[in-house]
């Protein structure tokens, strides 16, 4: 299939297949006579897996150790609950910040008493000007 099939398939932009292979991720295919980039059912399911693993957060070093574990089948997935459990923590840190955000916007608003800007508790949160 060429660029344009695969990027449909795993509901990715053409831009997107290119930059992975680029990057080494997905793997150089086969040409076609017309010098078509030709791939294959394992280039969907590889895409699809990196897709899926940046829709996580995995960044692209975390992915392509994914990869590399994934690609050995008979070796222990400990290395591989590392990194997963890594990302989780990086989650649940975000998470965490994202809460504190929330909390101080929301004390912030509350404070707003619809006068005018020289009263403005938010424009005075932010810093005077």
């Amino acid at each position: 299939m060429k660029t344009g099939d695969l990027a449909r398939l795993a509901d990715v932009k053409v831009e997107t297949v290119l930059f992975y292979e680029k990057e080494g991720l997905l793997p150089r295919p086969a040409r076609t006579r017309s010098n078509y980039r030709d791939y294959g059912k394992s280039d969907v399911a590889r895409l699809l897996f990196i897709r899926r693993s940046r829709d996580l957060g995995f960044d692209l070093q975390s992915v392509r150790k994914l990869l590399t574990l994934a690609d050995d089948l008979s070796q222990p997935c400990d290395a591989i609950d590392a990194i997963a459990s890594e990302q989780l923590s990086k989650v649940k840190r975000k998470i965490a910040d994202l809460k504190a955000l929330q909390s101080e916007l929301k004390n912030v608003v509350g404070q707003c008493k619809s006068g005018t800007v020289s009263d403005c508790k938010i424009i005075e949160a932010l810093g005077s000007l």
